[in-house]
């Protein structure tokens, strides 16, 4: 073996920290889990009308706050509140938020179409209706100019509200979008999965969630529901949260980048011990994938990159990617994807990860997963058998569901293939491996999954497979085999992009050598590779506008990170 290829000393790394802290800002709980908290709370001698009061105040003051003379607040000078209370305690929450209002002079008026209320937001009603506040006795008019503020229900919803309020929270969105503010949930949204309990139900411009965030609100299917989100801090002690610390998913935010656990390296380390990558990209129809995948990952700054390509580039690759090496040039298969035959020449064992899939094709109609090439079976093997980190992304993850499923039907007894699939063949895997699906390559993966919530589902593929897991969307979800979870706060929703996907796979499989030429690819690395990737979009929407989020521009601001 070559000196300069030689295997790098492995330096004593010390035991990752959890990332990022199990604190308020990052736990996602469940409505049961909010639940017990505030009963052990209860329980422990505070009174539950003080937990209200803080709640509301913290809420009020943010109202308050916005209600200046530019207009440009929530609530525009002399627009007026429409507070609509439920009969619990969310309803008694925007009861106290009304009087705080009407307190400060902001002309309020009430609306609660139940007969009964839970104790204490009686109480509270009947405060309100002392201070002279009016309570409409009929439904308001969705068109009203005031802003609404939706205490109906919050976390506690179970089952779909009643038709005609659905009705009514519909037609306001559509004569009054913008104008609803939501406490702990809009109306007719479960605070668990993220999607409606019945046809309609409230769309809020803005989300206070209490306490803790609940996990339904950052789902992508109650993005627009929800809208621009905030947390309500209750001040809940450490020792409450400690039962949660390694139960719940944690969110993500751009304040968790510089705490990431980014891999660290010798200082005097040579290019040969900062990670060594070799990227299986492209193909004669997708070209351009070759170098979005290269992008990203000459980006992520791993110290020696390599490709096997296409021959169509092989003759260009120096002036676009002066910097990597080729190790081989790949044909074509009958159906014009990537033969990968020609890898058998690659020595693996000098490499700390490979990534297989972006652009690689097969067919006119990709996604119709053609029969691989039986060329192709020796090469799966040596990958199953490769110890350093396996990057499966795109058509990589989309040829592996199509050669167990083919296995499975000719032959149950194997050739590499286990009785249940993909997961069977990932949990044979000789060394770390990430995955990294959109919801359709994900579903072809792990078919018997389809149905679950992205975080059931990323956390049960992630312990069924040993892979960690990134599934991809407007609110990317990351999982380890372990129960480790993680999912984004924030993107950019004009990331989605064609290209955007082939950068984040070069980019996490760089990162990914780097850490496996020191130590091994923890999950919690691929959530701070997705974690960057998405701040990289943010970055480039304000620097550039909604057109500037492009594949190439974001690969190259993720080389800040």
């Amino acid at each position: 073996m070559s000196p300069s290829w030689k295997q790098p000393c492995r330096p004593v790394v010390p035991p990752s920290r959890p990332w990022p802290a199990a604190d308020a800002d990052h736990l996602l709980v469940t409505a049961a889990q909010m639940a017990e908290l505030e009963t052990q709370l209860f329980a422990s001698g505070l009174p539950v009308e003080a937990l209200m009061e803080k709640a509301a105040l913290a809420i009020s003051a943010r109202l308050l706050a916005s209600a200046g003379t530019d207009g440009a607040g929530l609530i525009a000078p002399g627009q007026g509140v429409l507070v609509l209370v439920g009969p619990g305690h969310n309803g008694g929450d925007g009861l106290v938020i009304a009087r705080e209002l009407q307190l400060a002079g902001i002309r309020v008026r009430i609306w609660s179409p139940f007969e009964r209320h839970k104790p204490l937001t009686a109480a509270h009603l009947r405060h309100a209706l002392w201070l002279g506040i009016p309570r409409l006795e009929l439904a308001p008019e969705p068109g009203d100019p005031a802003v609404w503020i939706d205490a109906l229900f919050g976390i506690g919803q179970r089952r779909a509200p009643d038709e005609s309020l659905q009705t009514l929270l519909e037609a306001r969105q559509s004569l009054r979008p913008g104008a609803l503010l939501a406490v702990d949930g809009p109306t007719g949204l479960c605070a668990d999965s993220g999607r409606l309990l019945g046809q309609g139900g409230a769309t809020a411009a803005r989300t206070w969630s209490i306490g803790l965030i609940k996990r339904g609100f950052i789902q992508d299917t109650a993005l627009a529901r929800v809208g621009q989100l905030e947390r309500i801090d209750l001040g809940l002690p450490p020792r409450l949260l400690a039962g949660l610390r390694d139960s719940v998913p944690r969110a993500l935010a751009g304040a968790d980048g510089p705490t990431a656990p980014w891999p660290r390296l010798d200082p005097a380390a040579a290019k040969y011990d900062r990670g060594r990558l070799l990227v299986v990209a492209g193909s004669r129809r997708f070209r351009g994938a070759t170098n979005l995948a290269l992008a990203g990952a000459s980006a992520s700054g791993c110290g020696s990159l390599r490709a096997a390509l296409p021959r169509e580039l092989v003759e260009n690759l120096w002036m676009v990617h002066p910097e990597v090496v080729l190790a081989a040039e790949l044909g074509a298969t009958a159906a014009g994807g990537l033969d990968l035959a020609g890898l058998a020449a690659v020595a693996f064992d000098r490499l700390d990860a490979i990534l297989l899939g972006p652009g690689l094709g097969g067919s006119e109609d990709r996604f119709a997963l053609p029969d691989p090439p039986s060329s192709d079976d020796a090469i799966w093997q040596r990958l199953q058998a490769f110890a350093g980190l396996l990057v499966l992304d795109a058509d990589g993850l989309n040829r592996l569901a199509r050669r167990c499923t083919q296995v499975l039907g000719s032959d149950p007894s194997g050739k590499g293939a286990s009785v249940d699939g993909a997961a069977g063949w990932l949990r044979q895997r000789g060394g770390p491996t990430w995955i990294t699906p959109h919801a359709a390559e994900f579903a072809r993966l792990f078919p018997a999954l389809q149905g679950l919530e992205p975080l059931d589902a990323a956390l049960e593929a992630a312990r069924s497979s040993g892979a960690s897991v990134l599934l991809k969307g407007a609110r990317t979800v990351v999982a380890a085999a372990d129960g480790r979870c993680w999912q984004l706060l924030a993107a950019a929703p004009q990331a989605a992009r064609a290209g955007l996907g082939d950068v984040l796979a070069g980019y996490a499989a760089g990162r990914g050598a780097q850490a496996q030429s020191t130590a091994s690819a923890d999950g919690s690395l691929l959530a701070a590779v997705a974690l960057a990737h998405a701040q990289a979009g943010l970055a480039c929407l304000e620097r550039l506008g909604p057109g500037g989020i492009s594949p190439q521009a974001v690969a190259a601001e993720l080389r800040r990170f």
